[in-house]
């Protein structure tokens, strides 16, 4: 069992940053990648970023060049560092832990996420 809290979350102007941390913990949370995922409201939740512990990253092009995402392995925390926030990246952000990809089905342990707004 893999148990992953968000946190970092909050309400900011556009063009602001803004930083999440997901802290893992568990049995084989050090084996694991963290991703990031985002719902907003009336959509699908959409990937964003992940990486496993060797450092690879893979992206969605929508965040492509403001995010970027981060481990410090000694904790087994992820970070995703967000900068020049935008409206349409309002949404509840979630940490999840499986395999690097994209897909959410690859992923088996989820965070209660974190709530970003950010307004124009």
């Amino acid at each position: 069992q893999v148990h992953v809290v968000e946190s970092g979350g909050g309400l900011v102007q556009a063009g602001s940053s803004l930083r999440l941390s997901c802290a893992a913990s568990g049995r084989t949370s050090n084996d694991a990648a963290l991703g990031w995922f985002r719902q907003a409201p009336g959509k699908q939740r959409e990937f964003v970023a992940s990486i496993n512990n060797r450092g690879s990253t893979i992206y969605a092009d929508s965040v492509k060049g403001r995010f970027t995402i981060s481990r410090d392995t000694a904790k087994n925390t992820a970070y995703l560092q967000m900068n020049t926030l935008k409206p349409e990246d309002t949404a509840i952000y979630y940490c999840a832990a499986g395999a690097l990809s994209p897909l959410t089905d690859l992923y088996y342990y989820w965070g209660q996420g974190t709530q970003v707004t950010v307004s124009s």
